[in-house]
């Protein structure tokens, strides 16, 4: 019988420059956080980019609970988890600009992020006026706007990431 993969924990982290905005964040129980998943047991990672939403959950084996993605290896059919931490989800503010920090974190049990791509569903304010701006597309890795309020342009621009273990 082979023993379940101990639990870790593996942060996101963000860093990108911000100009005349703040509070960026992933918004609702919809976002899509688009992941590349390693099998801690084998090592196999997913080809195809993957999505985690907080919305979705799936049972754990043997009644331990849920995740929210629960997958069997294609090599090794080991069943592994991932799961959203919803309360570690934090915005990327004006304060953070050209800085690393953990945005959100996943408890992981055999399934390891390895690469994150930032796609649709971000939203942001304006970091003078509050000015709403939503359903920012950071997969350009590059973001930009005007604010009518304060008559200045506002971006999102050079975002990148890392994972960290917490």
């Amino acid at each position: 019988l082979s023993l379940p993969l101990p639990l870790q924990r593996i942060g996101l982290q963000l860093r990108a420059t911000l100009e005349n905005i703040t509070r960026l964040r992933a918004e609702g129980e919809d976002f899509r956080w688009y992941l590349k998943l390693k099998c801690g047991n084998c090592g196999e990672v997913s080809e195809k980019w993957q999505y985690l939403r907080l919305m979705d959950s799936a049972p754990l084996k043997g009644g331990r609970g849920s995740a929210t993605m629960v997958q069997k290896c294609k090599l090794c059919s080991r069943e592994n988890s991932i799961d959203i931490l919803s309360q570690t989800i934090k915005p990327y503010n004006a304060e953070d600009s050209e800085k690393f920090k953990t945005i959100v974190e996943f408890e992981c049990r055999g399934l390891e992020p390895v690469d994150f791509q930032p796609q649709a569903g971000f939203a942001a304010e304006g970091a003078e006026s509050g000015t709403p701006f939503n359903d920012i597309n950071l997969l350009e890795k590059d973001w930009n706007d005007y604010d009518e309020k304060t008559k200045e342009s506002v971006g999102i621009y050079e975002v990148t990431h890392k994972f960290v273990k917490c």
